[in-house]
């Protein structure tokens, strides 16, 4: 820091505050600075500054998986506000693994983030605890628990369901099923589903329950199975659009008219859904305005000020399209 100093004609002090706090600095100070960065090829040492200091300036970050796009969808709105901010985000997938979601939180804590962000609850209670006694800031999202460790940002599984059983209802089906993973997100916009079948007095089939992350060969594997299982069928809620995209391809393999002879309708809203033919029915849910909402509560917080409402409900939308 001594040599870019000398090289940009300016304080230790200067630099510290271009590389930490680069807001703080005018522009022509802070290019100056980074053009003597680059030219010695300087790399600030974040561990010690993290020990001397009182921040890492790293934010941790944990998802179930990445294949899923509209989880990576939140680690992008998160990641646009807090590299603005100066931040580095720390990412670990789960795999919806309690072990490895243990594992993942101990190696991430040891790294001293400044904050945490993390899908859903944790998936056993001893990650809770540890998680709870960290002492840092923690945004959960993608689910409106009842008691979040700190903040939370999401929508209702549970509402996600209800949401197309009442469309589905409305349509006049009445021979309906749910396919899903074992995962507590899945879970909930089953239990929104078929309650809102049951006030309307219609017996849902029964469940099919995939692994999770549900693929397209579960949703393809899962349609073949109610169509071949003698029970009339004339409506499927899959609890993500990869399924619910599995199961309209195995209608077309079968030359089974959708909607007129199943309809189909997804989760998720991903870009594929809109170009499917026929396009997807689905829930939208901003997974962009989730990750952003998370890091502006988490930059609040790591920098003391009071964030206003602690849980923030996005709510859910249906896009109807011609599979239903």
């Amino acid at each position: 820091m001594e040599d870019v100093a000398r090289l940009a004609g300016v304080s230790l002090v200067t630099v510290s505050r271009v590389l930490n706090t680069p807001d703080a600095v005018t522009p022509s100070t802070r290019q100056a600075v980074m053009a003597a960065v680059r030219r010695i090829g300087y790399v600030p040492n974040l561990t010690a500054g993290a020990l001397a200091g009182s921040r890492s300036r790293i934010i941790a970050a944990i998802v179930p998986t990445i294949a899923n796009s509209i989880f990576a969808d939140t680690i992008q709105g998160l990641s646009d506000r807090l590299e603005r901010a100066g931040y580095t985000i720390l990412l670990g997938q789960t795999g919806y693994d309690a072990q490895r979601e243990r594992a993942l939180v101990t190696a991430m804590l040891g790294r001293r983030p400044d904050a945490l962000m993390l899908v859903g609850a944790p998936l056993s209670p001893a990650t809770g605890r540890m998680l709870a006694a960290a002492g840092i800031p923690i945004v959960q999202t993608w689910e409106m628990m009842r008691r979040p460790i700190d903040h939370v940002v999401g929508f209702s599984n549970a509402a996600a369901g209800r949401v197309v059983a009442d469309h589905f209802i409305a349509r006049g089906y009445r021979h309906i099923g749910f396919v899903g993973g074992a995962d507590a997100r899945s879970k909930a916009r089953r239990e929104g589903f078929e309650a809102a079948l049951g006030a309307a007095g219609i017996t849902p089939l029964p469940a099919v329950i995939v692994p999770s992350p549900g693929m397209v060969a579960h949703g393809r594997d899962s349609a073949s199975r109610i169509l071949a299982g003698g029970k009339p069928v004339d409506a499927l809620f899959l609890s993500t659009d990869v399924l619910a995209i599995g199961a309209l391809l195995e209608c077309q393999r079968q030359g089974i008219a959708v909607p007129r002879r199943l309809a189909i309708a997804g989760f998720g809203d991903q870009d594929l859904a809109r170009e499917m033919v026929p396009p997807l029915t689905t829930v939208r849910i901003s997974g962009l305005e989730i990750g952003g909402r998370a890091a502006d509560l988490l930059l609040d917080a790591v920098d003391g000020k009071p964030s206003g409402a602690q849980r923030i409900d996005l709510g859910v939308q249906l896009i109807v399209r011609a599979t239903t």
